[in-house]
């Protein structure tokens, strides 16, 4: 093969520079060099490809081969140049829309992109588990933590179904008010009804409005004790509702008689519509009564005066400085009239009896005089002043037993509303259900946090 000037003839400047342009078209791996400069990069394993390729694949185009550079032409000059300058580079050809042949005439293999990888599964969720509800004292509680099964209901009275939890509160004033009643473990086990009643309302509006929070709960085993709960809770509302004027300044103004005086005649009246109410049904008074415990709370920052009274068992605690102080007001504390149903216990029977001094029993009544009235529980009342920092608890028979019963408790709640700041909904919610052995009762409890 002859050569002019050092290049092949009957070739053109452009196969010249595209013999020594490391650009060449990538054809697979059964490609036969064509030229004595392919032969030569062939024989010294210049033209290489990915490790493991069979034959080896040339580089791909616009890559520079790694190793050694490229041999200079005879003339010392840089093969990737021409006699007048840099050659420019060749455009890439696009590429093939049919099959590619070798030089050989048989097919080229096709390279083809992998497929991308299929996205990854969602991860697989375990599924919730419930864990009981936590317990203090000596052991777990014997009925399971969660409701088991729901009150019977009357197709023909569904307004009289009772929720298993109400939960409540606020911010007024210089306090915030969280307050809930649970259904107790016995109940929800055997499918009764809440017997607690809650009642939180707010009359009026500034600061002359007052804070209304009603507890109570229904005798034990009688078919109506939720329904006399509520509605006893009802009538002290109606009864305070209508007198929140008078009664916002009398707390307001701390006449401490006016407001036992008042508060004793509303209760009164309020237990006695529940009286009434069992005798249009046909019930005796005991089969269709509640004990009832009130919280009034004035809207006006400036007053700190926190008004409690009911009739009935139950709990009023302060936690203080860090110390729980049991401040339930006594009988003996309390001047008055015993309230109509619910006062104290009568010195003689309505024929005159005197009571047996030793016994304290009644002499046998005449058979054809009615029998007389069961001892009656004391109107409790107490105004006290509130200090920043201080939180008052209320609540029914169903918590302050085991408030007064397992050491554990009130040191679980002192730990947990120490802070200055008051607890969510939720969190008061899960501190008033911590369980304790031996105690399975509804509970209804409303506590208030000073700041």
């Amino acid at each position: 093969m002859s050569q002019q000037g050092g290049r092949p003839a009957g070739h053109s400047d452009d196969w010249w520079g595209q013999l020594y342009d490391d650009t060449t078209e990538d054809t697979g791996p059964t490609r036969t060099p064509e030229s004595l400069d392919d032969r030569f990069a062939s024989a010294s394993g210049a033209v290489t490809g990915p490790p493991g390729a069979p034959g080896g694949l040339p580089a791909p185009r616009g890559a520079r081969a790694a190793g050694p550079e490229a041999t200079p032409r005879a003339d010392g000059t840089d093969p990737a140049s021409r006699d007048a300058g840099t050659v420019p580079s060749v455009p890439t050809p696009p590429p093939p829309t049919g099959p590619t042949t070798s030089a050989t005439g048989a097919p080229a293999p096709t390279f083809t992109e992998p497929p991308p990888p299929p996205p990854p599964a969602p991860p697989r969720l375990n599924p919730v588990t419930l864990t009981p509800l936590h317990h203090v004292g000596s052991g777990p509680p014997t009925y399971e933590p969660e409701p088991t099964a729901l009150p019977p209901a009357d197709p023909d009275d569904l307004g009289g179904l009772v929720a298993d939890t109400v939960l409540d509160g606020a911010h007024h004033g210089a306090c915030t008010l969280r307050a809930a009643s649970v259904r107790g473990d016995s109940a929800r086990y055997r499918g009764e009804p809440r017997r607690d009643a809650l009642l939180t309302a707010r009359f009026g509006s500034g600061d002359t409005a007052l804070v209304l929070v009603a507890m109570a709960t229904g005798a034990r085993a009688t078919a109506g004790a939720h329904r006399a709960a509520a509605e006893v809770c009802q009538w002290i509302g109606r009864a305070v509702g209508r007198s929140q004027a008078r009664l916002a300044e009398d707390i307001r103004a701390g006449r401490r008689g006016d407001l036992k005086s008042g508060l004793h005649r509303l209760t009164d009246r309020s237990l006695g519509r529940l009286r009434a109410s069992a005798a249009e049904q046909g019930l005796r008074p005991d089969e269709y009564a509640a004990t009832l415990r009130c919280l009034l709370l004035p809207a006006d920052p400036g007053c700190r005066t926190r008004v409690f009274f009911g009739v009935g068992a139950g709990g009023l605690f302060r936690l203080r400085d860090g110390a729980w102080q049991d401040i339930e007001p006594q009988a003996g504390e309390v001047t008055g009239e015993p309230v109509l149903s619910f006062g104290s216990p009568p010195a003689e029977t309505r024929a005159g009896d005197r009571l047996t001094m030793d016994l304290g029993l009644p002499t046998p009544p005449s058979p054809y005089e009615p029998a007389p009235e069961p001892p009656r529980e004391p109107f409790r009342f107490r105004a006290s002043v509130a200090r920043p920092g201080d939180t008052l608890l209320m609540c029914t028979g169903g918590l302050a037993e085991p408030l007064r019963g397992e050491p554990e408790l009130p040191a679980h709640l002192r730990e947990r509303w120490s802070s200055q700041q008051p607890p969510g909904l939720a969190a008061f919610l899960a501190d008033t259900q911590v369980r304790v052995k031996g105690y399975a009762d509804d509970r209804t409890a409303a506590a208030v946090w000073e700041v």
